[in-house]
C-alpha cells in the first residue's frame, strides 16, 4: 500500500511543480492556443501541458523499476519498456503538432506506427475469454485488433479534450479505476503504471481546470490516450475474465461514444472525419445551458458511474453483466434524448 502511495505521490508531485514551467516555455516560444468561434475559451492559453504530465509519468516509472527490484515484483519489463517508448513517439508527435502543426493523415499513421512498436514488444489483444467456449484466439488478427484499439483510444482522448480540465480528469478516473481492476487481475506491473499516469493527470488539474492556465494540447491528450489503451490492453484484456472486453469500454464510455457519434456524424454530413466541429459532448452541453464548469462537472459524474458499474461487472456472472449493460444503455439513451430537447428548446427560444 504504501508503494502505491509513494508512486502516486511521486507523479503527482513532480507534474505538479513542472507545470508551471512548462507554461512559462510554451508562452516564451509561442506555443499559445488561440480562440476561435469553435472554442470556448477567450484568451490565448498556453499549451504543452503534455510535457509535464510525461516528466511526472516517467519518473514514477523509474520509481517502478527500482521498486520492483527491491520488492521482489513482477513487471513485463519488455511491454513497460515498449509502453514508454512507443508513448514518447506519441508525445513527440503531439509537441510537433502543438508547434508547428502536422496533417490528421501524417499523425494518423505515425500514430499506428507507434501502436505496432507497442504490440511488438507483446502489448497486444491476443484473445478474448468465452464462459462457453474458453478464449477464443484471435491469432495474426490480434495485431490489427490491438492497433485499431490503441489508436482509436489515443484519438478518443484527444477529441474529448475541448473543455478546461476534462480530458486529464476523465484519464485521471480512468486510470484509478484501471488500477483497481489490474490489481484483481494480479497484473501489479501494469497497475502501478496506471497508478502513474493517474497521479500526472490529477497533478495537472490543478492548472488545467477551468480557468485553465495551460492546456494539455496534443502531445498531452494523445500521450494519455496512448498510454491508457496500451495499459487496458496488458491490465485488463489480457486478463481471464469474461467480460474483460466490457471493462475498458465502460470505463471509458464518453470519449468512445463520443468520438464514434463524430464519426457518424461526419460520414453522414460528408465531410472528413477529422474535420472539427462543435457538436462533441461538451459542446451539446453548454448549448443546453450548462456552464463550462458545470458541463465537465457533469461528464466527471458519468465517467465516475461507469467506472463503479466497470468495477461491479467484475464480480458479476454473464447474465446479470448483459441486464446491467441494458439498463445503462437505456438510461444513455434517455439522457441523449433530454440533452437534445433542451438544445432544442433554447434554439427555438433563441430564434423568437
Amino acid at each position: 500500500m504504501l508503494l502505491y502511495l509513494l508512486i502516486f505521490l511521486v507523479s503527482f508531485a513532480t507534474t505538479l511543480l513542472l507545470t508551471p514551467v512548462v507554461r512559462t516555455l510554451a508562452l516564451k516560444i509561442g506555443a499559445v492556443d488561440n480562440p476561435n468561434k469553435r472554442k470556448v475559451h477567450k484568451h490565448a492559453t498556453a499549451r504543452l501541458g503534455g510535457i509535464a504530465i510525461y516528466c511526472g509519468f516517467i519518473l514514477a516509472v523509474i520509481v517502478v523499476a527500482v521498486s520492483s527490484y527491491f520488492f521482489n515484483i513482477h513487471i513485463n519489463y519488455l511491454a513497460t519498456l515498449g509502453i514508454v517508448g512507443s508513448s514518447t513517439i506519441i508525445l513527440v508527435v503531439g509537441f510537433i503538432d502543438d508547434i508547428m502543426g502536422m496533417g490528421a493523415w501524417l499523425k494518423l499513421l505515425l500514430q499506428t506506427l507507434a501502436a505496432a512498436l507497442a504490440v511488438s514488444s507483446g502489448v497486444a489483444i491476443t484473445y478474448v475469454s468465452s464462459p462457453y467456449n474458453g478464449p477464443i484466439e484471435f491469432g495474426l488478427f490480434s495485431i490489427p485488433i490491438t492497433i485499431f484499439w490503441i489508436v482509436g483510444l489515443t484519438n478518443a482522448v484527444n477529441l474529448i479534450d475541448g473543455l478546461d480540465g476534462l480530458a486529464s480528469g476523465i484519464t485521471a478516473i480512468a486510470s484509478v479505476t484501471l488500477f483497481f481492476v489490474a490489481i484483481r487481475t494480479h497484473q501489479i506491473g501494469t497497475a502501478l503504471l496506471l497508478l502513474s499516469l493517474g497521479g500526472a493527470s490529477a497533478g495537472f488539474l490543478r492548472y488545467n481546470f477551468n480557468p485553465a492556465s495551460i492546456f494539455l494540447g496534443d502531445s498531452g491528450s494523445l500521450f494519455l490516450g496512448f498510454v491508457l489503451a496500451c495499459c487496458s490492453v496488458v491490465g485488463v484484456l489480457k486478463s481471464t475474465l469474461v467480460i474483460a472486453l466490457i471493462i475498458p469500454i465502460l470505463i471509458l464510455g464518453v470519449p468512445i461514444f463520443d468520438t464514434m457519434s463524430a464519426i457518424v456524424r461526419r460520414v453522414r454530413a460528408r465531410v472528413a472525419i477529422f474535420e472539427a466541429d462543435d457538436r462533441h459532448i461538451h459542446h451539446r452541453l453548454m448549448k443546453a445551458g450548462l456552464s463550462q464548469r458545470e458541463a465537465v462537472m457533469a461528464i466527471y459524474f458519468v465517467c465516475i458511474l461507469l467506472s463503479l458499474s466497470a468495477l461491479v461487472v467484475t464480480f458479476m456472472k454473464p447474465v446479470e453483466t448483459i441486464v446491467l449493460l441494458t439498463v445503462i444503455f437505456m438510461v444513455a439513451l434517455v439522457g441523449a434524448y433530454r440533452i437534445r430537447a433542451s438544445i432544442n428548446l433554447r434554439t427555438t427560444e433563441g430564434e423568437r
